[in-house]
């Protein structure tokens, strides 16, 4: 359900930080105890959740799928490939690997160009692969020759129930609760953020080394920590990474420099989640803002104002808009371009974690459920709400055009195919909550609450 906009959604609203009477300053760690008892603690056994009707499964019309490829390779009269049907030279590709078979053959001749560049041809590939509705989102520009690579490279991966991928367990890092993660590089390094208040960098390459080779170094100079308060969120862009903790600061570090310190951001809350873009960097806090900085110059604060009327728990940006997800069952989708709200939609539950891949806005709830959200035209839709097997909050979530991660305070991380419905294909169980996850080129990596990072490399 979309709420009118209100007084509070006047453009003129943005209060720059500057409250009348400020709040006494709390105590980070009995407000983070607090947050957790509330807000992530698992239902008590025997109790589910309580859980609204999910949206209906759209029907498929029988046509939707029209080989209209086939008939781009005409007849050759001589023997040899090109003269078998169209339907036997596409099944001929189905058993060739599919990037093989979008780079190979569009040079071998025209006729096979013809065939492989044709959106249809790959659409049947895909459908032919998993046998679902997909996407989950309609677009006339969706990117059919990509999305089945992808596809089709997640499913061999976690084939056999996930057998092939190698299990690394980090545990020699941290002496409390990982609560974030972060990959950089293509995989080859990893952030941590813990509540023993450390931000670790891990080397990945290193795996399965001496693990005093994968851990590098905790960021920061201070002699026993990188933060005063628990590390929440991390955030990147390209080799600059920001780091939020219950400390009320946000504190910026350059890779490129061995991850020397560059910047901080001094705060009155608790930072719960960051959106790091190239021109803002965006903080969601315990006291209800949003606030937009300027990372390039300072950082400078631009503007600050309350979009919720509790903690801001999920964030998202891009150069059009803000997204921002609140313990008040609100979405709120802020314009950039016009600096005001567009959207403020009413939920039925709260909204933890969040991934975008326009126009695909996945976000996971204190209830289980996975929901998808259309950016149809800068209009942002619930189209459609899952139940994916999580029995609590789903704490973490990764989305692209061809595979679904989700971690869970259930003690379980999902591997799905992000079909209508989500297609489990793995599922793996552990002795601690998961509280986020990571995946990046052939690594998967989760937040432990037993004071690991949980590590998959992925082989095809």
């Amino acid at each position: 359900m979309e709420l009118p906009l209100g007084p509070c959604d006047d453009p003129r609203a943005w209060d720059y930080d500057s409250d009348p009477d400020p709040d006494p300053e709390p105590d980070p760690d009995a407000q983070a105890e607090a947050y957790i008892a509330r807000v992530l603690s698992p239902p008590k056994p025997g109790l589910a959740p309580l859980r609204g009707p999910l949206l209906p499964v759209p029907a498929t019309s029988p046509g939707a799928l029209e080989p209209r490829a086939a008939s781009r390779v005409s007849a050759v009269g001589v023997p040899g490939l090109l003269s078998l049907p169209p339907e036997l030279l596409l099944e001929i590709c189905a058993y060739l690997d599919a990037s093989l078979v979008l780079q190979v053959l569009p040079r071998v001749c025209h006729a096979l160009r013809d065939l492989v560049r044709d959106h249809v041809t790959w659409r049947l590939r895909a459908q032919r692969r998993i046998r679902a509705p997909y996407p989950v989102v309609e677009e006339e520009d969706f990117d059919w020759p990509t999305a089945c690579i992808e596809l089709e490279q997640h499913l061999a991966r976690w084939a056999e129930d996930g057998r092939r991928a190698e299990y690394f367990c980090l545990a020699d890092g941290h002496f409390a609760s990982v609560d974030s993660v972060l990959l950089l590089q293509g995989g080859a390094l990893c952030l941590s953020g813990s509540r023993d208040r450390n931000v670790n960098l891990w080397d990945l390459r290193q795996l399965g080394t001496e693990p005093s080779r994968v851990l590098v170094k905790a960021l920061g100079t201070q002699p026993n920590s990188t933060h005063k308060g628990w590390v929440w969120s991390l955030a990147a862009q390209d080799h600059r990474v920001c780091s939020g903790s219950w400390d009320s600061t946000v504190k910026l570090w350059d890779m490129a420099a061995d991850g020397q310190q560059f910047g901080e951001i001094k705060g009155k809350a608790a930072v719960l989640c960051l959106s790091y873009q190239p021109d803002i960097l965006v903080t969601g806090t315990y006291d209800k803002k949003v606030t937009v900085y300027d990372p390039r110059a300072g950082p400078t604060l631009l503007k600050s104002r309350r979009l919720h009327s509790s903690a801001v728990l999920a964030l998202l940006a891009d150069d059009r808009h803000i997204i921002s997800g609140s313990e008040d069952h609100t979405l709120v989708v802020f314009d950039r371009r016009a600096n005001s709200v567009l959207q403020r939609l009413q939920l039925d539950s709260y909204l933890l974690c969040m991934s975008y891949q326009e126009p695909q806005l996945w976000a996971g709830d204190n209830q289980g459920l996975l929901h998808v959200f259309a950016n149809r035209n800068g209009c942002f839709q619930l189209v459609r709400s899952f139940d994916v097997g999580h029995r609590s909050q789903i704490t973490g979530i990764k989305h692209s055009l061809g595979a679904l991660y989700t971690t869970s305070t259930d003690k379980t991380i999902r591997v799905h195919v992000p079909t209508d419905p989500p297609k489990t294909i793995c599922a793996r169980s552990h002795d601690n909550v998961l509280n986020g996850i990571c995946a990046e080129g052939n690594l998967v990596v989760a937040a432990s609450g037993g004071l690991s990072l949980e590590v998959w490399r992925l082989h095809a």
